[in-house]
């Protein structure tokens, strides 16, 4: 088997679409097309099907995909190793993060990281299935999901748990409720909200408040941008759910956070990688950092308790 046309396979697991595998490497979708069918020639098993308009990977695709994953992993070790001996200097590590926590982490990972490697960091808002897709362009992608969402998939990529970010209520300073020092589901009955867009992973939880309150949320906005929510809740317009530590720079001029009563509802805030990626000693040196630079903003819980964290992901906190 050539090794090209299995990264051709696995960049179409990846990617989702022979188009977008054409546009990442700058051919034309018949180029991909050709090569594929000449992997498949290869193989006496189906590799791929259509679905709808799509080109999609069997079973059998996504288990050659996995191989190819291991394929590309030894290649790039081999020529980490290759490098080293070279001197050569360490290409840029690329870094994407969704918006809230680019806010919070990019400023404090450049410091962290220093002149150890070069970064290029981007910012990647997509929906939550989306995330695993974006490590064929990035080394580094960090993403979120809630407690309920289906686990990361692991048998192309590798995911290294940064944080488990409890999710609190975003009120302006002169709202009832922010007199509180934690809110109840009930409490919320009847209030006006800003919530993400479909897909992305917070709307999930203004689905899961109302089933708790037994009452479909009222949302009047739609924003993804937690900062251009801020201003909207500062406007005492409504409310929103938003993330502890990386909201945590958005809680001023009138805006406040306010824990949730009970059971906290949390995000796991994770680090997904191309096992190939880590075979750079510049890409294991920043994703250290990362870790280091988000246990920081774990430990400092701007409400001053000591909340724990189970082996299942569970906050305990005091009441």
């Amino acid at each position: 088997m050539d090794a090209a046309r299995l990264s051709l396979l696995r960049e179409l697991g990846d990617r989702g679409s022979v188009a977008a595998v054409a546009e990442a490497l700058r051919v034309s979708p018949s180029a991909v097309s050709q090569q594929l069918s000449a992997l498949q020639s290869s193989v006496p098993v189906p590799l791929t099907t259509k679905r709808g308009r799509r080109l999609v990977l069997t079973e059998a695709g996504e288990a050659l995909a996995v191989a190819a994953s291991r394929v590309e992993q030894a290649l790039a070790e081999a020529r980490a190793t290759v490098d080293s001996f070279h001197g050569r200097t360490e290409r840029p590590v690329g870094v994407a993060a969704f918006h809230s926590a680019g806010l919070a982490l990019f400023g404090p990972l450049v410091a962290e990281i220093g002149d150890r490697a070069r970064l290029a960091l981007v910012d990647a808002d997509v929906p939550r299935e989306e995330f695993p897709g974006l490590t064929a362009d990035h080394d580094l992608v960090i993403a979120h999901r809630l407690a309920h969402d289906p686990e990361w998939p692991r048998e192309r990529h590798r995911v290294f748990p940064l944080l488990v970010e409890p999710l609190d209520i975003a009120l302006h300073e002169d709202h009832p409720l922010a007199r509180r020092d934690r809110i109840s589901p009930e409490d919320l009955r009847d209030q006006r909200w800003i919530s993400t867009h479909e897909r992305f992973p917070l709307a999930g939880v203004l689905r899961h408040l109302g089933g708790l309150i037994g009452q479909t949320p009222r949302i009047d906005h739609r924003i993804n941008e937690f900062s251009v929510a801020a201003q909207v809740v500062r406007s005492g317009a409504a409310i929103a759910v938003m993330p502890r530590f990386t909201a945590a720079p958005l809680a001023t001029d009138g805006m406040v956070l306010r824990p949730l009563a009970g059971q906290p509802v949390v995000r796991h805030v994770d680090v997904l990688a191309r096992p190939e990626s880590l075979a750079h000693t510049s890409v294991r040196a920043v994703l250290e950092a990362l870790r280091t630079v988000a246990s920081r903003a774990s430990a400092a819980d701007r409400f001053g308790r000591e909340d724990t964290v189970d082996g299942k992901g569970h906050i305990h906190a005091p009441l």
